[in-house]
């Protein structure tokens, strides 16, 4: 048999509806508390012997679309305990119902906290106003950091990484608990010294899984000797593909021999591709000063101070990273080439018509992309050349040559072919890049040693040079399930609430919601 719903249902346990009244403003309830007693704050004896009684006014959960406030008839209790310093206290409630000085119950309380951790403070404010939830943004943002020390834990496996405060110029450092999948602390920056004076903290800490940086490594090293670092199989594998796109930028000369684009006649070039060429002969002039100070003996510090050039610069002409002629990207057109050389062929030399019947194939280039390819065509056939013989980018060959041939074009395949016959030294770094990623996903440490002493000796060689000087992490990513990838998953977490923001969220306030919400 269904019970009745009584007044006292709809208001927080342990009180008594005495009074209701719907006024303009929303719902008034007048309650009691059905104890008897009280429990003094000062020695924990019960008392029922009433002093006064006074009114407390608090917000409830809001009742049939309209705010609610509770007006409670409490009551102050004298303590009769002889050693007790309070004589005189106010009434206790169950924490779960009513806090010491609340004006929200508990209930509303818990509501508004977990608004302003998923939305912060503006948004969720706004929220609340159509929820008829009476706070402020202000007091969304308070709620958040006077629930920020939430138990910790003991973490036993960890991960660390450093993120951007703002890109390039300012860190901070977060550390997940891998077994729970959870940030459990945020740190103002990722100075080695930060890391350590955290981690020397947690010494019960037994595996900590880093990035490739030096950083993390020798914090953990130093506050957690016995420790188990575990680089992270991420980033591992995008290293070895950026030392094979590094190997091919080194072999761009070769490269453009082999297909035939060692030399550039500017009179084939476009408006944008003779900027691109006078840049590429301007840093041409630089290289060579960088080149000839390095056969010299000359610091890469000094080199630095006598070019006015940055560091990064002179690192990536000494290893051979900066010999790119043009910016290539991919064209609009590459998709409708095809059909563009056999119109040609077919004498449909102009560029207004290929672009008006190149859009009932669906192309959405504009009329310039067309006409400067039939202008250029024109130029070549002028001058007794078929067309200018580009080498694509770096980065393109790279791609062309580390994907599945079913997926490259006839003409790439071509590219590939020639490539590979003429700097064979690319195809077998090639080869060890794809056979140290094999190794990560097969999870295969004993072919690691057998790796090094091929690797040493070939284009990659700064990689494998790493890669032993990491050893023992690059080891245990190897053979370890764990690794950074929910550090990273925390991170961009972080960076959505850090721009709900604005970017104007201080460090305790970004650590309460991450942390609370996790």
């Amino acid at each position: 048999m269904q019970q009745a719903l009584r007044p006292s249902d709809l208001v927080p346990r342990g009180f008594i509806v005495d009074e209701a009244v719907n006024g303009d403003r929303g719902m008034l309830i007048t309650v009691r508390p059905r104890a008897k007693a009280s429990t003094c704050p000062g020695c924990g004896m019960v008392a029922e012997r009433i002093h006064s009684r006074y009114f407390r006014r608090l917000a409830d959960l809001p009742m049939g679309g309209q705010p609610v406030r509770l007006v409670v008839l409490a009551r102050r209790f004298f303590c009769d305990a002889v050693l007790c310093g309070r004589r005189i206290f106010a009434e206790r409630f169950d924490p779960g119902v009513l806090m010491p000085w609340a004006r929200r119950t508990a209930r509303l309380d818990h509501i508004v906290h977990h608004l302003a951790l998923a939305l912060g403070g503006r948004p969720a404010a706004s929220l609340a106003q159509r929820l008829m939830l009476p706070v402020s943004k202000d007091t969304l943002l308070r709620v958040v950091r006077r629930r920020s020390t939430p138990r910790l834990v003991p973490p036993t496996v960890i991960g660390i990484d450093d993120w951007a405060w703002r890109r390039n110029q300012r860190y901070g450092t977060i550390v997940c608990d891998l077994e729970r999948r959870k940030t459990i602390a945020l740190l103002p920056d990722r100075e080695p010294a930060t890391a350590q004076a955290w981690l020397s903290e947690q010494p019960q800490i037994a595996v900590v899984a880093r990035d490739r940086g030096g950083g993390y490594a020798l914090a953990a090293a130093k506050a957690l000797p016995n420790a188990t670092q575990v680089a992270d199989r991420w980033h591992l594998m995008e290293n070895a593909s950026r030392a094979f796109l590094d190997a091919v930028r080194k072999s761009m000369g070769r490269i453009r021999a082999a297909i035939g684009a060692a030399t550039i006649n500017p009179d084939l070039l476009t408006a944008a591709e003779q900027l691109q060429y006078e840049g590429y002969l301007r840093r041409e002039d630089d290289n060579a000063v960088i080149l000839g100070l390095a056969k010299d003996g000359v610091a890469i510090k000094e080199i630095v101070r006598r070019t006015g050039r940055s560091r990064g610069v002179v690192r990536k002409v000494l290893r051979g990273q900066r010999s790119d002629v043009f910016r290539v990207r991919e064209n609009s057109l590459e998709l409708y080439l095809p059909w563009l050389d056999a119109q040609w062929a077919a004498g449909q030399h102009n560029g207004a018509e290929l672009w008006r019947c190149l859009k009932s194939h669906g192309f959405r280039g504009c009329l310039r992309v067309v006409t400067e390819w039939a202008a250029r065509r024109r130029r070549a056939e002028q001058l007794g050349a078929s067309t200018l013989s580009r080498a694509p980018s770096a980065r393109t060959i790279a791609r062309l040559m580390t994907i599945g041939r079913d997926y490259l074009s006839r003409s790439d395949t071509v590219t590939v072919a020639v490539i590979e016959a003429g700097v064979p030294l690319l195809v077998g770094a090639r080869e060890i890049i794809a056979s140290f990623q094999a190794m990560v996903r097969k999870k295969s440490l004993a072919d690691l040693a057998p790796w090094l002493e091929r690797a040493r000796t070939s284009l990659v060689a700064s990689f494998a040079n790493g890669i032993l000087k990491d050893m023992a992490a690059v080891s245990a990513a190897i053979t370890s399930p764990w690794s950074n990838g929910q550090t990273e998953g925390q991170i961009t977490k972080l960076k959505l609430v850090k721009r709900q923001m604005y970017g104007r969220g201080k460090l305790d306030l970004l650590q309460a919601r991450l942390v609370g919400a996790s």
